[in-house]
């Protein structure tokens, strides 16, 4: 396969020619060898892709996008309107030789062990700079160094299995145009990017099933089986089945779909702050009955933010007291806080002299050798920055939360580079200068043809008691552009699978863990045990759980008042404006909305514009979009408790509203030739009519995974407590906003039959009575049926149930402030007769409205106290337990 001076790469037969574009730099392609041959290890890729085509190749990347969207995989991207910007990958992976990968892995290695020294030594005594083989400006000014680390002993942080400070470790590579990967930077704080990498693996496997084994890829299975098994042997004081977290600051975080990614695939807790709390120098979980001991924590939170009493006291994303708990060797904390110090550009220069310095080269040279850095704060390395700006690559020394990208002086203005002359000489520490590496390209399938991107890899390692595990393969991004130089997410790169080729099939790698000395595994969320559920995570999935009812409810009414709008205009017939002003208020009583009154004698334009604010206005919480959207945001904080199946339900729910929101700009826009106004609104609103159909199909697609494929633990509990409250409360709301007034036999009856259709139990009421409505007999079915499982018995004694479930400190024989709640609220219910509750005093039926009032208040209070006693965690040292 020969290279030529065409525009892309083509399949042209079975000889693999491909040509490329020529964009006039002196980038080499990652296919091609020195004498323009594809490489051996792509040939095996490019047959299949020949076989394929490239029109089979773009329905299978159509198709990987739709996987990657269905799965949720996103990357946040803040001050972006979308927020979750959908995770992108490119089908065309990035390949390596074994032979090749070999010497970059232990390159990589030798990198990490040399780093993990530097941070002993800058963390320790200090002898690097000392001895004047670092400069104290380079550490010290760094905002990655942070005293209150100093003298954390290697031996405490790193249990009875490693000695090491640095445990987990990234690399950004690139091949330079001479064929020589280069380091350009590195990544010590909190790596992010192997969940991605396992995400784009999984994906591009179910796409592509046949490759893999085909042309022999190497497994990343290995790689965090051995983190995996690392974890436990360096678990404090030599634990056995020791408990493991990993901290995340919350869904905000740009990478958070990877915690949560992460944590579900290894089988640990994912936990924000929050959820920790330190008593007596250990780090606790806030359970739902009690505090319980946490090992290990795999961390995602930035080194000043770990600890509120020791480093930045104003943040909340971390736990108060964690540094103490370190230094009393009672938790590991991967990495250890004080780690992002070595992410500093002013390091890379000294790198080789200090390799040479602790004895792991003997001539200064590095196997993966850092892209040439000049440190601006010695005085000829500055002078020769300041008169080649325009050729380099300028960083400062520390990176800062959502900052600009490196400055690229070629792209400078005089007046600019001006600027940025002034800056470097009023601070020199603070400021590097690099070779602008024209780095190699890899082919890329761009609308349907491989084009040519500047691409990264980044390379994950892990440490074991001798060396490090480096993962074969990791998380290459190529540009979004065709000659951009700036490789990275947030600008819009595209994400790739990086296969390194096995010399011989690999066997399958199972992740569940084996128990050490015969113990039994650990159950980590059941009933009896709720190990591993976080209070905060049973808060959100209990307002999953309202959240999901609500909608439903809103929904069905919503349904039923469009039914009626398009069958009964109001001009026509006055009984049917009747019926629908009363269910309009009816929606905006159950739902609490807040708009203006719903007219009586205006046309039915009118009322469809405020059935639009109903529906679709996300600034009133009230409104169903708002509803479904708390409800997706709830869900997403504890996006690992969810399984693949229902995340899409999730997604398409999330989908389902940007189409109705979709809905109210194109009625808003036509709001303004309001002259031929009436056949655009119905048609809008049948539109509205139709989403809400799927909307139902969704909705019900997750209530039955929820009830069928959820294991019925503390979490499930959780969710289930939020539904049945939700739905008894919705029931309390339409019988109190229709049926306790009285109103003429005709209009009472559409409202009982409009109730009964909103609360699906109008089939069930046909075909039982088979007769015409019966106040007394709907009131049965609504309230009292015990095996409606709508009705509002039904609700309480699940809640009773599920209360007896809980768990919580026995108090003998006296019950427990919520068992009272719905032990009242059943006895009051059961008590009620039917008859009675029909009777009218008036305008007003005021037996059924004083017990509805009455299990609403009840209810609320249940609510209130669940969150008070199981959400809101306080616990006193009486109630820490241990675990083994």
């Amino acid at each position: 396969m020969q290279r030529s001076n065409n525009t892309h790469y083509t399949v042209i037969d079975e000889n693999y020619r491909l040509t490329e574009s020529r964009t006039g730099d002196a980038s080499e392609d990652e296919m091609f060898d020195g004498i323009g041959q594809v490489h051996a290890h792509w040939q095996a890729f490019i047959a299949a892709l020949q076989t394929l085509g490239l029109e089979e190749m773009e329905t299978r990347h159509q198709e990987l996008r739709r996987l990657l969207r269905e799965n949720g995989v996103t990357y946040v991207v803040h001050g972006e309107e979308q927020g979750h910007r959908p995770w992108e990958l490119d089908p065309i992976p990035l390949i390596f030789s074994s032979a090749e990968w070999e010497k970059i892995a232990t390159g990589l290695t030798q990198r990490a062990e040399l780093l993990n020294r530097v941070l002993m030594d800058v963390y320790g005594e200090r002898r690097l700079i000392k001895e004047g083989v670092l400069p104290p400006e380079v550490v010290y000014a760094h905002a990655g160094f942070l005293r209150e680390c100093d003298g954390i002993a290697a031996e405490k942080t790193g249990g009875i299995a490693t000695r090491k400070l640095l445990l987990l470790y990234a690399a950004d590579l690139a091949r330079g145009s001479d064929g020589q990967m280069w380091v350009l930077s590195d990544r010590t704080q909190a790596p992010s990017g192997a969940g991605y990498a396992l995400e784009n693996r999984t994906a591009l496997a179910r796409v592509m099933p046949n490759l893999f084994g085909d042309i022999g890829v190497h497994r990343l299975s290995f790689f965090f089986r051995a983190m995996q098994n690392e974890l436990e042997e360096m678990a404090p004081h030599g634990k056995a089945n020791p408990h493991v977290v990993v901290l995340t600051p919350g869904p905000l975080n740009e990478t958070y779909f990877e915690h949560a990614y992460l944590a579900s695939y290894l089988g640990y807790t994912l936990v924000q702050g929050g959820d920790l709390r330190v008593w007596d120098g250990r780090v606790w979980l806030k359970s739902l009955d009690r505090l319980l001991p946490v090992d290990i924590i795999l961390r995602r939170v930035d080194d000043v933010f770990c600890d509120a009493l020791e480093l930045r006291q104003d943040s909340r994303l971390g736990v108060a007291g964690l540094m103490e708990a370190i230094r009393l060797g009672n938790v590991v904390v991967v990495n250890a806080p004080g780690t992002s110090v070595l992410e500093n550009p002013g390091l890379m220069p000294f790198l080789p002299s200090i390799a040479k310095w602790f004895g792991i080269t003997a001539d200064s040279s590095l196997l993966l050798p850092s892209v040439a850095t000049w440190w601006c704060g010695q005085r000829e390395e500055r002078v020769y920055v300041l008169e080649n700006l325009e050729r380099l690559v300028i960083k400062t020394i520390h990176r800062k939360p959502m900052a600009a990208y490196p400055l690229f002086g070629a792209e400078m203005s005089k007046a600019e580079l001006e600027t940025l002359r002034k800056q470097i000489c009023a601070e020199p520490h603070l400021y590097v200068g690099q070779e602008q590496v024209h780095f190699s390209t890899t082919p890329s399938l761009i609308d349907g043809k491989l084009e040519p991107r500047h691409a990264t890899l980044r390379s994950f390692l892990f440490a074991q008691q001798e060396g490090y595990v480096v993962m074969p393969g990791g998380l290459t991004r190529s540009a979004a552009k065709k000659g951009a130089l700036i490789v990275s997410s947030r600008a819009g790169g595209v994400s790739k699978d990086t296969w390194v080729l096995a010399d011989e099939p690999e066997p399958h790698v199972s992740l569940w863990r084996q128990p050490k000395n015969g113990l039994r595994p650990l159950a980590y969320d059941n009933v009896g045990n709720s190990r591993g559920l976080s209070s905060r995570a049973a808060e959100n999935l209990f307002w999953v759980g309202r959240y999901a009812e609500r909608a439903e409810g809103q929904a069905r009414l919503l349904r039923i008042i469009l039914d009626t709008l398009q069958t009964s205009p109001l001009a026509e017939d006055a009984r049917d404006g009747s019926e629908l002003t009363y269910l309009h208020n009816l929606f905006r009583s159950v739902t609490g909305f807040s708009g203006t009154a719903a007219p009586t004698e205006k046309r039915n334009a009118t009322l469809s514009d405020e059935l639009f604010s109903l529906t679709l206005d996300t600034q009133n919480s009230s409104s169903l979009v708002s509803t479904l959207q708390s409800m997706v945001s709830a869900a997403y904080a504890v996006r690992d408790r969810w399984s693949t199946d229902t995340w899409r339900v999730m997604n398409n729910i999330e989908n389902l509203c940007t189409a109705l929101e979709r809905e109210l700009t194109a009625s808003q826009s036509g709001g303004h030739a309001r002259g031929q106004g009436t056949a655009l609104e119905a048609h809008t609103l049948q539109d509205i009519q139709t989403e809400l159909d799927r909307l139902m199909i969704f909705l019900a697609a997750l209530t039955g995974l929820n009830a069928e494929s959820m294991t019925q633990t503390i979490g499930w509990l959780s969710l289930d407590m939020g539904r049945r409250i939700e739905r008894a409360l919705l029931l309390i709301r339409l019988c109190r906003s229709s049926i306790v007034g009285a109103y003429d036999d005709w209009l009472e009856n559409r409202l009982l039959e409009a109730i009964l259709a909103a609360a699906e139990s109008l089939i069930t009421y046909r075909g039982r009575y088979r007769a015409e409505l019966h106040f007394p007999t709907v009131l049965e079915l609504l309230l009292l049926d015990r095996g409606n499982p709508r009705s509002l018995l039904y609700q309480l004694k699940r809640l009773q149930q599920h209360i007896c479930s809980l768990p919580r400190e026995k108090l003998g024989y006296r019950l427990s402030e919520e068992e009272q709640l719905i032990l009242e609220a059943l006895t009051q219910l059961q008590l009620s007769n039917t008859r009675h509750l029909a009777e009218r005093s008036g305008q007003l039926r005021q037996g059924l409205e004083k017990l509805l009032a009455r299990l609403a208040q009840l209810l609320h209070e249940l609510s209130e106290t669940l969150t008070r006693t199981y959400f809101s965690h306080v616990q006193g040292p009486q109630q820490l337990v241990t675990v083994n």
